[in-house]
């Protein structure tokens, strides 16, 4: 599903929900309008009037007026992914209360959000279990369950040391424009790699997707792409610096 679409203006966004296993709430999300002419809309988080342009998601009209969120899988130079969820807030809308994916999800007029409520913890805990079962050494996820709560043991561990966030892909395919790094596999067997061939020649001068990491999987990944794939090609570049 494209997370852009061209729409008229006047067309509300479709809005979807997907069970959250372990969990009563289910989460939602929406398609982002992309609006040919930009307006002011206020909407409310947390008790506060805030004012937002219209196409802005509720995450980055929270942000602009100072309120937190916390993301894993999100970057302001990114188009919107909803990976992680974490990000997950508490709206009100039309008479309905639902929990949204704040980074996808399009400020409305007269929208009331809740970045932190029961139903937000309970998800936002399960969520940081769920990612810790991955990347158990992750600080990130670590400060995230002290905040939250969350059992680190609460489900059978699977260290990948990946959370499948990806901001190593999106960033070399979208911002870099190298596609050196990608997803491979699906379901359980789903992971990030890098491709020895374009890394060989593009990534031992960048390597900006290290930072973005949330876990430092991308470094170790391609560390091991170095080692095994070319390590003659990467042995002449080390070389030669």
């Amino acid at each position: 599903m494209e997370l852009f679409e061209r729409m008229e203006p006047t067309v509300r966004p479709q809005t979807h929900c997907l069970a959250l296993e372990g969990s009563p709430f289910d989460l939602c999300y929406a398609r982002i309008i992309r609006v040919s002419k930009m307006s002011k809309i206020v909407l409310q988080i947390d008790g506060r009037d805030v004012e937002a342009e219209e196409g802005m998601t509720v995450l980055e009209a929270a942000r602009n007026a100072g309120i937190s969120i916390p993301t894993l899988c999100h970057h302001e130079k990114l188009k919107p992914y909803g990976a992680c969820r974490i990000c997950v807030v508490e709206i009100q809308s039309r008479g309905k209360t639902t929990l949204v994916a704040s980074c996808l999800y399009p400020s409305e007029p007269a929208l009331a959000v809740k970045t932190r409520s029961e139903k937000v913890d309970k998800t936002r805990k399960l969520l940081v279990e769920q990612l810790l079962a991955h990347a158990p050494d992750a600080e990130v996820l670590q400060g995230l369950a002290q905040e939250y709560g969350a059992d680190k043991d609460r489900f059978e561990k699977e260290a990948s040391f990946c959370i499948l966030c990806g901001l190593c892909v999106r960033y070399c395919s979208e911002v870099k424009q190298n596609n050196a790094v990608g997803f491979f596999d699906r379901g359980a067997t789903r992971e990030i790699r890098f491709i020895p061939e374009l890394a060989a020649k593009m990534c031992w001068d960048c390597k900006e997707c290290f930072a973005l990491c949330p876990t430092s999987y991308a470094q170790a990944a391609f560390e091991l792409t170095e080692a095994f794939s070319f390590p003659s090609a990467f042995s002449h570049r080390s070389s030669a610096k």
